[in-house]
């Protein structure tokens, strides 16, 4: 039986001078698990002089997941928090109620040429914990369990997989997992989640027969067991967990089960109702559509 529910290619994005491939949202698949946004971002040169500039923008309703793989990206928010995201740490910020952020290359980092490559991703909050408190948690690179096995480097990101657990505080059940695969190696895809997803960042693989190419989601179906093959060295994702427990809608970077609630954050928004980052002066303006 295919075990492939759907395959999501990564549709080019521009925001502002570096490329992303966007795979989360799309018409029809909203969310994988609670993931209800997926951006791979690069791999790319920030050259020397120029840098990320991602201005203060705010959330509402989920909790949005940077991870690297190479490069450097600065965090400020409205709560006060300072923080550089590296290569394999974890920044994990819920939104909530609402929060700012921007992400920035560092002065330091724009006097030479920096690559960039990473995922971002957002998290969709449960119902009851949609207007919770926002926070700002850093798991630096050595704080997330890892293992080697069978020709593969484990690294779990958030959740429970492969008998190691995140230390990262979820609302939901979840798992997110960085494997690199070595060539001939193969890997069993967690089945104790009943939504899943696997993400090839450099190279393929393959289920059975089926290839997943380089930039493809492939969302497996429920229930069936499912092993990957790297034919070749690849690296990869897995991603899922529980369904969310309602609908959720997506405008801009707003997230909620409650239309009205979009509509709120669209109006506090408009009117600088929203805390502001300290130290920054940028304001965009609500997106046309």
């Amino acid at each position: 039986m295919d075990a492939i529910l759907d395959l999501i290619p990564g549709r080019p994005r521009d925001l502002g001078g570096f490329a992303v491939r966007r795979v989360l949202p799309i018409g029809h698949r909203k969310t994988v698990g609670p993931f209800i946004f997926f951006d791979h971002l690069g791999p790319a040169v920030l050259k020397a002089g120029s840098g990320m500039d991602v201005r203060p923008h705010p959330h509402i309703g989920l909790a949005t997941v940077t991870y690297l793989f190479e490069g450097r990206i600065r965090h400020r928010d409205s709560l006060g928090s300072v923080q550089d995201v590296e290569p394999l740490a974890v920044n994990w910020m819920t939104a909530g109620s609402g929060i700012v952020h921007s992400e920035r290359s560092t002065d330091q980092d724009r006097r030479i040429d920096r690559p960039i490559h990473g995922i971002q991703s957002w998290v969709a909050l449960p119902s009851a914990d949609e207007e919770c408190r926002p926070s700002f948690v850093h798991h630096p690179a050595d704080s997330l369990p890892q293992v080697r096995r069978d020709g593969v480097a484990l690294r779990v990101i958030a959740g429970s997989a492969y008998g190691l657990s995140s230390p990262v505080e979820l609302r939901a059940p979840t798992f997110y997992v960085h494997a690199e695969m070595a060539a001939g190696s193969s890997l069993p895809v967690p089945d104790e989640y009943e939504e899943r997803a696997v993400y090839p960042i450099n190279g393929r693989v393959r289920i059975g027969e089926r290839w997943i190419e380089e930039g493809q989601m492939a969302v497996l179906k429920p229930g069936t067991t499912v092993s990957l093959r790297a034919d070749a060295a690849a690296r990869v994702m897995l991603l899922g967990g529980a369904p969310v427990d309602a609908p959720r809608q997506v405008w801009w970077n707003f997230v909620s089960s409650r239309p009205e609630r979009i509509e709120q954050a669209r109006r506090d928004w408009a009117e600088r109702r929203f805390a502001e980052v300290p130290g920054e002066t940028e304001f965009i303006p609500l997106p046309a559509v």
